[in-house]
């Protein structure tokens, strides 16, 4: 008997009654029954059966889960099963006992607004690939053409020494490895076969929140070929992983169940094409919560179709980290709406540094075509032949001007492309305290030379900064857009701002800077 059955056993020994107490309890139940019913009888009132409500009266439900049986009838079969044997020295363990925050997640390293969801594993929320993890070797994929070319994510097979894919049809077959994009977590696999069902790919860009998805996959591993409905909860959900700002976000939110064991599967539209590889969730369990994540398949599709092609996907490169144009800081770059990227900064000897791009400058366009956001930015660019010359609309001090940018390659790590004293002065309004960048504290906090500012010693909790997401070892380096080199220039541009206004706060932080607005503590404006 398995531990869980015993278990269960114990718990209905510890309900269970003596045999006499038990049998006069039924007796007398029966004795209730038998009366009841014949008084029903008596009074004519014999129980009817309910009857069924035939297809006319629920016509609508009953289209519904026709439809969704045909999308369900029509992918399945394009689904797999991948198992992987992985190098020992890769596995991940991510367990209640265990402080990481998910892969590519270090503690810390996320933006202020994602904060509240990601934590420390007790009882805050956490990040999870939704895979079983690499040491058990489960994970989901997609047949996306006839000849055996399956995608599924880089998380899967990555550090696999030996695939194995499961059809629907339950034939195995070993499959090698095509090729990896690790910078969007994708890959290719293929096995040995001819005439297999594959998926048609479908349009990303056309997705609109509310639009009915389903997610297929082997939730947890064990429940191969399932499927899950629900709907697209937004779209262009950004990056998560601020310690590399390269990744681009872009991705898809949805309430289709999607559990670990399901990475690499697909996310399909009513018409059944693939509009999205599933790839993580965000939980404070480990298992669905009602906010699951997959890659668009306008990154998908290209990065596929480059690696079928080459073995390898390569990437444009601007040297840029970027800022979203919100509501709260557009004010401060004379801007006339919200949307569009303020380059917070520009990476030395990069195609952007060479173009004279700047911080403090907004991209709005990009050959012409609106730049919503800079994760939308960060898709555009990345899937741009490096070696191709665009054209960028800026506004810089709020006047409209154009740049031409030959795209670079992304090479890997030393990059950056992405949508990133007081001595004792305590800010009463900002809720920290700064101290002049001295050449011991620079080399504790491992800044970089060129970096120029008021380091942070201290922050007070919940206070503005903190909300700001300022954590003390941070540099800020400019003020409502005015450069200070020294805590005393801070505390002097601080000051100069009117009671009452949001302050504009460029922040260099764990290798790369973000615009920062923050809202001063109404009852302290006298301090600081």
């Amino acid at each position: 008997m398995t531990v869980s059955t015993n278990s269960l056993v114990a718990n209905l020994k510890r309900l269970a009654l003596p045999a006499g107490i038990a049998t006069a309890l039924l007796l007398a139940f029966a004795f209730l029954l038998g009366h009841n019913a014949a008084q029903a009888a008596s009074n004519g009132d014999a129980a009817k059966s309910a009857t069924p409500l035939d297809d006319s009266s629920v016509s609508s439900l009953v289209a519904l889960d026709n439809a969704v049986e045909a999308v369900a009838a029509r992918v399945t079969p394009a689904v797999v099963n991948v198992s992987v044997t992985a190098k020992p020295s890769t596995s991940v363990q991510l367990d209640d006992d265990d402080d990481s925050q998910g892969p590519g997640v270090p503690d810390g390293m996320l933006p202020p607004e994602f904060k509240r969801f990601f934590g420390n594993g007790h009882g805050q929320m956490r990040v999870f690939p939704p895979a079983n993890q690499i040491e058990r070797g489960i994970g989901s994929g997609i047949i996306i053409s006839p000849d055996g070319y399956i995608v599924t994510n880089n998380h899967v097979v990555g550090d696999a020494t030996q695939i194995r894919v499961t059809l629907n049809d339950r034939r195995v077959f070993p499959a090698k490895l095509v090729g990896l994009d690790k910078l969007n977590d994708l890959a290719v696999i293929k096995i040995d076969a001819k005439n297999l069902t594959s998926v048609a790919w479908g349009d990303s860009a056309k997705l609109r929140p509310g639009q009915t998805v389903l997610a297929f996959g082997s939730p947890f591993g064990y429940f191969q070929f399932s499927v899950t409905r629900g709907i697209v909860s937004a779209i262009n959900r950004p990056n998560p992983y601020s310690d590399d700002p390269r990744k681009p976000g872009a991705y898809i939110q949805t309430d289709a169940a999607i559990n670990q064991g399901n990475s690499g599967g697909p996310l399909v539209n009513a018409h059944g094409e693939l509009v999205g590889i599933n790839t993580f969730i965000i939980t404070n369990s480990g298992s669905f919560a009602g906010a699951g994540f997959a890659i668009p398949s306008q990154i998908v599709r290209a990065s596929a179709e480059a690696i079928i092609k080459d073995g390898t996907v390569h990437h444009g490169y601007l040297g840029i980290s970027m800022n979203d144009v919100t509501p709260e800081n557009s004010s401060f770059f004379n801007l006339p709406d919200a949307t569009g990227a303020i380059i917070s900064q520009v990476t030395p000897d990069s195609p952007a540094s060479r173009a004279g791009l700047k911080s403090g400058d907004v991209l709005r366009e990009l050959d012409g075509n609106k730049i919503v956001n800079g994760s939308a930015l960060q898709v555009a660019v990345s899937q741009i032949a490096p070696g191709n010359t665009i054209t960028l609309g800026i506004l810089r001090d709020g006047k409209p001007e154009k740049i031409s940018v030959k795209v670079g390659e992304f090479k890997g790590e030393t990059q950056v492309a992405g949508n990133s004293t007081e001595g004792t002065h305590k800010g009463g309004r900002l809720g920290l305290a700064v101290n002049d960048l001295t050449p011991d504290m620079r080399s504790q906090l491992n800044v970089p030379s060129q970096v120029k500012g008021a380091a942070v010693q201290s922050v007070r909790p919940a206070s503005p900064a903190d909300d700001a997401g300022i954590a003390p070892g941070d540099v800020i380096l400019e003020v409502n857009r005015h450069p200070v080199e020294s805590a005393e220039k801070f505390v002097n541009e601080v000051h100069s701002v009117p009671a009452g206004k949001d302050i504009l706060l460029l922040v260099w932080s764990r290798g790369g800077t973000t615009y920062r607005v923050v809202h001063p503590d109404q009852e302290k404006e006298n301090g600081m």
